[in-house]
């Protein structure tokens, strides 16, 4: 019987990247998205999908329970992978904006893991992996409502680690550096939407972001980071077919020095670094 696997944020990316790889792997690939077009049109990719909108509890609860449906009751695996960033600098967020970032990035999440965790306890297996960030471990400057929800996604997910250790669920964090998507372009879009304040004190700042944003295709120096979304598959595949899973795996260079450097460095010299580097 194939293997089963709820993946969320397929319109693109590294979620469309997952659904498509794992689909020619074999598995039973459910590819998710919030907009019933990304839905119609992973369907004419010959992929199995629903529409999920994570900041919407009646979505996530109608989503899995025609997933269910399908599958008898069982589910082999969960990737959360939907997410945005949310530019701007901590003075000048609003709580809305705040409380947006935060219901996408981890009250979703988790409580679509919340969901899951029974089933797969009754059918005696189970993984769930958690499509985090470098950014949480480390921050740069004006994304730090992004920071403070990759932070707090993976606080959550290491306890529940720890919390499902006697349990036959096996719980992974996937942290990459930059990936290929379209990340930044919806990045601006989010940002475009948020109503910073007329005096701010980071308008030349602001400035150089909305160009960043814009910049087809990114600067050399980006380039030269940035790895396609197969390098997040390729370690997704990992944690979900190891018979020993890692906790943690990081993609690409950026990502893995900087794990080291958190370690070893003073704040002060970090800050250092990663103000100059953004």
């Amino acid at each position: 019987m194939k293997k089963s696997i709820l993946i969320t944020g397929c319109s693109s990316g590294i979620g469309l990247c997952a659904a498509e790889t794992l689909f020619k792997r074999g598995y039973r690939v459910f590819a998710t998205a919030r907009k019933e077009s990304d839905v119609e049109r992973l369907k004419a990719q010959g992929l199995e999908s629903l529409k999920l909108d994570i900041n919407d509890s009646n979505s996530i609860k109608t989503a899995l329970a025609e997933i269910l449906e399908r599958t008898g009751g069982t589910l082999d695996a969960l990737f959360n992978n939907a997410g945005f960033v949310q530019a701007g600098a901590v003075e000048d967020l609003s709580r809305e904006a705040m409380r947006a970032q935060f219901e996408t990035n981890v009250f979703g999440p988790i409580e679509l893991i919340t969901q899951v965790i029974p089933v797969m306890r009754k059918q005696g297996h189970g993984r769930i992996i958690q499509n985090s960030s470098m950014l949480g471990e480390v921050t740069i400057p004006f994304v730090g409502a992004y920071n403070a929800s990759k932070f707090a996604l993976d606080g959550f997910t290491h306890t529940l680690r720890q919390e499902l250790k006697r349990s036959p669920i096996q719980v992974s964090i996937i942290a990459p550096g930059p990936i290929t998507s379209h990340l930044r372009t919806n990045a601006k879009q989010h940002f475009n939407r948020e109503r910073i304040k007329p005096d701010s004190a980071y308008k030349a700042a602001y400035k150089r972001i909305e160009e960043r944003y814009s910049e087809q295709p990114p600067s050399p120096q980006e380039q030269r980071l940035t790895q396609p979304p197969e390098a997040v598959v390729k370690q997704l595949i990992h944690a979900l077919e190891s018979k020993y899973p890692k906790t943690h795996y990081y993609t690409g260079t950026s990502a893995k020095v900087f794990s080291l450097l958190r370690r070893f460095l003073s704040e002060p010299m970090l800050d250092w670094i990663l103000i100059k580097l953004t």
